[in-house]
């Protein structure tokens, strides 16, 4: 799932760790999400976009998710 964490971190100066930190993940688990190969949980994905000021789908793009 592509996000605009990268971006977001970039643009107010925030570190992988300090975001991991933050929301109480390991710093890798923010390189996997940036990186695409993990998914945020629902409950990662509101601590994140919280974290940042924002909604759940201004940080992530759910275009790819399939609808049943």
């Amino acid at each position: 799932m592509k996000t605009k964490i990268h971006e977001l971190r970039k643009q107010n100066k925030v570190t992988q760790e300090e975001l991991a930190n933050a929301v109480n993940v390991t710093r890798q688990t923010i390189i996997s999400i940036e990186n695409e190969k993990y998914t945020a949980s629902l409950a990662l994905a509101y601590k994140i976009s919280h974290y940042f000021g924002l909604t759940i789908e201004d940080v992530f793009d759910f275009s790819g998710i399939e609808e049943n």
